[in-house]
């Protein structure tokens, strides 16, 4: 890609990090904004602000003023489903960092999470284009619900033996994958893009979402963890029903299928000989070259759409450029 690509990107980052940093930082009470002061500070790629910006691009925002109130509703909104979650996991890390509800307490969790999402939408309301406004409410909300309906799914998964490979999929397009696309719409249609090319960066962004997700769960298992800075196997220690399990059980024989079962229904004190075994299993069968398949292939289907949609044809493929970095990552 040329130069365009990186100074565009850090350029649409510093300005979105730059009004975000002075979002909540002198509200009252600061028990109230702390957390959520906090958690926004703790950092990630800002992929969805910034695909969100670059949709209203192409289609005129040079300015941004159209789009960085979607910017910062599509991240405040994301922020507090990480908050939410990690008190429904009892998780007591995020980036390295102590959770919000493990450094304040539980209720100051869900009371600071609530007022994100409230806030999420009054950003919305401050986008200037008025009349987009009844439908960018619309799409707001089904991506909103999408997202709780793929956690709730997420959580029925965990004590379920029966999820099927379309199931799983249908859970990660909900929980990850329509966020992504419903930032690049909401991009669009502050700026004043046509329906039809809104509905082409949906889908861009919901495909290439899928297959950022399946490159994730491929890193977990089979990346190198010098290289992710993550452990190496975590959803093998958590017994995830991730893509690479599901596939496994179809493409192995019986013995191996029973064994990865038996692997699955246990949780060893030292995980480490399951990993090794679990992970040598995949191998055998083939599992990373299925989930390259499935991804290359959402990934094909991703820019079709993105090749569709009218708009800019250089930020066109700036935002090409941004996905490719996603999807070939190897952290």
């Amino acid at each position: 890609m040329s130069s365009p690509y990186p100074s565009m990107i850090d350029d649409l980052r510093r300005q979105f990090l730059d009004r975000l940093a002075a979002t909540f930082s002198d509200r009252e009470p600061r028990g109230l904004y702390a957390p959520i002061d906090y958690i926004l500070d703790l950092g990630g790629k800002r992929v969805r602000p910034l695909v969100a910006l670059l949709a209203a691009r192409m289609f005129g925002d040079e300015d941004l003023s159209k789009s960085m109130p979607v910017a910062l509703a599509v991240e405040v909104f994301h922020n507090f489903t990480l908050l939410h979650d990690d008190i429904m996991d009892d998780s007591p890390l995020r980036r390295g960092q102590m959770t919000v509800h493990e450094k304040w307490d539980i209720n100051t969790g869900i009371l600071s999470g609530d007022l994100m999402l409230i806030q999420a939408y009054q950003y919305l309301c401050e986008c200037p284009n008025k009349a987009a406004l009844p439908e960018m409410l619309c799409t707001f909300n089904r991506v909103a619900t999408g997202v709780c309906e793929g956690q709730q799914y997420d959580v029925d998964f965990e004590a379920r033996q029966d999820v099927t490979i379309g199931e799983y999929l249908k859970m990660i397009e909900l929980k990850t994958a329509v966020l992504l696309g419903g930032a690049l719409e909401l991009g669009a249609l502050a700026a004043g893009a046509k329906k039809e090319d809104a509905d082409h960066l949906y889908a861009f962004g919901r495909l290439t979402g899928l297959a950022f997700q399946l490159q994730d769960d491929l890193l977990d298992t089979f990346g190198d963890s010098k290289v992710t800075g993550k452990r190496t196997g975590n959803d093998i220690i958590r017994n995830k029903k991730t893509f690479l399990f599901l596939k496994a059980l179809e493409l192995l024989g019986k013995e191996d299928k029973d064994e990865l079962n038996a692997w699955f229904a246990d949780s060893p004190a030292d995980p480490a000989n399951k990993v090794i075994r679990v992970t040598d299993m995949m191998a055998r069968a083939g599992i990373p070259q299925a989930v390259a398949e499935l991804r290359d292939q959402y990934q094909a289907d991703a820019y079709a759409h993105l090749d569709a949609a009218g708009g800019d044809p250089g930020v066109k493929a700036v935002l090409r450029a941004l996905a490719e970095s996603l999807l070939q990552r190897e952290s």
